[in-house]
């Protein structure tokens, strides 16, 4: 049985080593499933079957554990920032910049309140309470960076994953609770709330105006359609055309001539100089032979020369007839305002006539074999850049060790950049949704088995027998204070709407399960809106700001 028992035991074995880690996360993810109040833990229950089993004293060796942690928590910071570069500095546009100062206000009071709990209690330890602060916030990169700060101080104290693990679940629970409690202290009338954000996304496009016109200009007879949009110089869509008794759906190939009924879709200011040209107004006929139901789709954005542009620029609604709802962007949905500029990879909810989503579908590519191919070399150039800035010195006056951004923030920055700006560089920045969240899930996997297997033979001594009920109160104070104070802050002073508030809140501790019961109790998209806007820079803030502590106060 000597196989077996080398397989369980050998830690220096590459068999032992996979079996271990593989052990650990398939078990931990099949927990993690588990709901309790319909709310489950998901990935970070790894952790806690990590210190399930490093408790026993299944581990591997240290160089071996630190490697494979690292790695891990490299692939899945990088990833994020691939996942939030394009939408990361448009996020500060318009209502953007006061939904993330709210955001940014609430992880400067979690600071706040963690750095008072550790001054008023003496047998707290400044890096446990950063372990605590993190899984208060549900944030598994922060825990990764403030590792990675402690590891540049050579810190020998226990594990701070144990302060992470103790905190977690009711910190998730509090994010949750912290709506319920604002909607019942401010009585917050539902019914009301949605009828704001539908006057608000009514006013916030302008409606299309459908006109029917005689062609009666005789210099305009025998020339193309794209001709006469050349000629008038005005955004307009032709979505019908009737040739005497025969009704066609139009391209820029189709020639008018005089008599022949147009179905023009425009925009209100430009309709008095397109009929004006064109002929003349005429009532509306019926086209019901060529009507076709309203659609909506899902379109994919593959044709490079439109990667950057803004959406407002390309007249969907003027142009083409057809609503752009959202934008899903690396699994991210995101509010389809004028100002967004596309990026290829996007996926653009389309609503009209399903003629007319076609076309769209047409103009934008919607070719998937485009983008199906990896690409690596991005990747790993990405990585490779990350890894330099992360260890460049960066001197602070007063501050006795130059500040490096680590294997943590140094990938995330580099990603950032490279998503947002690596097309000027003929860089090709797409990565499927599947395999952005397929990297992300293997090295956040392997980072928390890692710390898991790590602190698990401390666990006994430390939470058990120490201060672990302790952790888990403070954690929830960390997690309930500055939600609540922002939350009453953001509701009666700048009276921000409550569902793009409690999407707001979410999005500031980065937590999924709180997004899901913000998108359950609303019917409309302003919780994923409010997500979406302070993710990107809540996520950047949560990853630097628990390194920047320790490094200033160690």
């Amino acid at each position: 049985m000597d196989w077996l028992s080398n397989l369980l035991w050998d830690s220096g074995s590459v068999a032992h080593i996979v079996f271990l880690y593989s052990f650990v996360i398939a078990i931990g993810v099949l927990l993690g499933k588990i709901k309790v109040f319909g709310v489950s833990l998901g990935v970070t229950f790894i952790l806690f079957m990590g210190i399930f089993v490093g408790h026993f004293g299944f581990t591997a060796q240290p160089d071996i554990l630190h490697f494979i942690r690292d790695f891990g928590l490299i692939l899945f910071v990088f990833c994020i920032g691939l996942q939030v570069g394009p939408s990361f500095f448009s996020s500060f546009k318009a209502g953007g910049i006061r939904l993330n100062i709210l955001a940014a206000l609430i992880i400067l009071l979690n600071i706040i309140v963690t750095l008072a709990i550790y001054y008023a209690d003496d047998r707290m330890d400044l890096p446990m309470m950063i372990g605590v602060l993190y899984g208060a916030v549900t944030n598994t990169p922060g825990l990764g960076a403030a590792q990675e700060a402690l590891n540049q101080l050579n810190y020998t104290g226990d594990p701070i994953a144990l302060g992470y693990a103790c905190a977690y679940p009711l910190g998730v629970v509090g994010i949750i609770l912290s709506m319920i409690l604002l909607r019942q202290l401010l009585k917050i009338n539902l019914k009301k709330e949605s009828e704001e954000i539908a006057n608000q996304e009514e006013d916030a496009h302008h409606k299309p105006r459908e006109l029917h016109i005689e062609v009666r200009n005789e210099s305009i007879e025998g020339k193309k359609l794209l001709q006469v949009k050349q000629f008038i110089g005005r955004d307009f869509v032709v979505s019908r055309i009737k040739h005497a008794t025969e009704i066609e759906v139009p391209n820029h190939n189709t020639i008018f001539f005089l008599g022949d009924i147009l179905r023009v879709v425009c925009n209100e200011d430009d309709a008095p100089a397109i009929t004006a040209f064109i002929g003349r107004e005429v009532e509306p006929i019926k086209w019901k032979d060529k009507e076709t139901p309203m659609v909506a789709k899902r379109v994919l954005l593959t044709r490079s020369n439109f990667n950057g542009k803004k959406l407002g620029n390309l007249h969907f609604r003027s142009m083409y007839g057809v609503n752009v709802t959202r934008v899903i962007r690396s699994g991210m949905e995101l509010f389809a305002a004028p100002s967004l500029d596309l990026q290829v990879g996007d996926r653009l909810i389309v609503v009209g006539q399903q003629d007319d989503v076609e076309h769209v579908a047409q103009l934008l590519g919607n070719e998937i074999k485009e983008l199906n191919t990896p690409n690596i070399v991005t990747i790993f150039i990405g990585i490779f850049l990350g890894i330099l800035v992360g260890s460049l010195p960066i001197v602070f006056p007063g501050m006795p060790t130059p500040v490096k951004l680590g294997l943590a923030g140094g990938p995330l920055v580099v990603a950032i950049l490279v998503g947002r700006f690596g097309h000027k560089f003929k860089m090709v920045t797409y990565t499927t949704t599947a395999a952005n969240l397929m990297m992300r899930e293997i090295g956040i996997s392997l980072f928390l088995a890692s710390v898991g297997i790590e602190a698990g033979a401390s666990f006994v001594q430390t939470v058990i027998q120490g201060d672990g009920l302790l952790y888990v109160a403070y954690g929830f104070l960390i997690t309930l204070i500055p939600l609540m104070l922002v939350g009453l802050f953001a509701r009666l002073y700048w009276k921000v709407n409550y569902y793009t508030l409690i999407g707001m809140l979410g999005g500031s501790y980065t937590q999924p399960a709180a997004l899901a019961y913000s998108t359950q109790i609303a019917d409309n998209e302003a919780p994923s809106l409010g997500y979406s806007t302070v993710y990107p820079l809540s996520m950047f803030l949560r990853i630097l700001a628990g390194q920047m502590v320790l490094l200033m106060l160690l």
